[in-house]
């Protein structure tokens, strides 16, 4: 697999070597080893190990997020097995020289890459096609009672969502209801 930092070093994208012939194709999707190597090298605390697996199905215009944990905060290792979303990564940890900026990529099943996005971060994706399909491994148990939303549209963030022209997003009333960055309980 090929392993590229993004304009935020600490998200990940990965790009898997996919064995195609007339029969279809195979691809290994994660390896402990190789991933804890090659995504927190000089980190040995920060090893990653996945306790919970999401799956979630979307419409087109649907977008969800901006969503993190402030308690038990979740790495994410996201990918697409139907459709196209555009994925979202903001960096919300105080103390880091990225706070709110943030980092974005097409996921989709064609082009099977996986985007890791560790603990400290807000996450949403918005789906291009007409449904997908996005699986996450996650490094913590999801816990309502610690969850926050972040406005998706935060002038302060400018995400460039690629959204359908002549269409708004569809969001959860959790996704409206959702804070500012400035406003947001965000990470030391």
């Amino acid at each position: 697999m090929k392993y590229t930092q993004l304009n935020i070093p600490d998200i990940v994208l990965i790009e898997p070597q996919v064995f195609g012939d007339h029969r279809g194709f195979f691809m290994e999707t994660f390896r402990d080893d190789e991933f804890n190597l090659k995504v927190t090298p000089k980190k040995k605390a920060a090893h990653a190990t996945f306790v919970q697996d999401n799956h979630s199905k979307s419409g087109q215009g649907i977008l969800r997020g901006l969503h993190y944990q402030i308690k038990q905060s979740q790495g994410k290792l996201a990918r697409v097995i139907s459709g196209e979303v555009f994925d979202v990564a903001v960096d919300i940890r105080k103390s880091s020289p990225f706070f709110g900026k943030w980092a974005g990529v097409i996921l989709s099943a064609e082009n099977k890459k996986t985007l890791w996005i560790p603990p400290g971060f807000a996450h949403g994706f918005y789906v291009l096609s007409n449904e997908a399909e996005f699986i996450y491994k996650c490094t913590d148990y999801y816990a309502p009672e610690h969850e926050k939303s972040i406005l998706w549209n935060d002038p302060s963030i400018a995400i460039d969502w690629p959204i359908i022209p002549g269409t708004s997003p569809i969001l959860s009333q959790k996704d409206e209801d959702g804070s500012t960055l400035k406003n947001a309980e965000v990470f030391a």
